[in-house]
Formats: C-alpha cells, sequence, structure tokens
C-alpha cells in the first residue's frame, strides 16, 4: 500500500489518474468489475471512448494523464 493505495492503485495515480478516480477504480475491481483503459492520441481515445460506449459501461471517463501537453 502506498498513501492507502495499492500497488495498481500507485500506478494508476503515477500516469496521472486523480486519487478520487483510483480509489473508485480499486472498489470497482474489488467488487469483481473490469477496468478497461485506452491509452493514444486524442482522436484514438475518442474513438475508444465511442467504442466502449456501446456497451453500456457503468461509468466511461477520460484522464488526461501525467505526460499529455
Amino acid at each position: 500500500m502506498v498513501g492507502g493505495l495499492s500497488a495498481l492503485g500507485a500506478a494508476l495515480y503515477s500516469i496521472g489518474v486523480p486519487k478520487d478516480s483510483v480509489l473508485q477504480y480499486e472498489t470497482a475491481l474489488k467488487a469483481d468489475r473490469f477496468l478497461v483503459m485506452a491509452h493514444g492520441t486524442a482522436e484514438e481515445v475518442a474513438r475508444a471512448k465511442t467504442i466502449l460506449g456501446t456497451v453500456s459501461p457503468l461509468s466511461l471517463d477520460v484522464h488526461a494523464g501525467a505526460n499529455s501537453a
């Protein structure tokens, strides 16, 4: 545990996912839900969001990440 986060949570936080979202994702994973991540250009992320949105996810979030300018 790092600052109250699991190793996965700490990794997500280190790439720019906000801590409140990390906590939400950890809770979902503990409840046997899935976490799907996509990484790419703005256009690729928008396309991934559109595709993933077709399956009615419980949530669909976009985070800019630590390395975006």
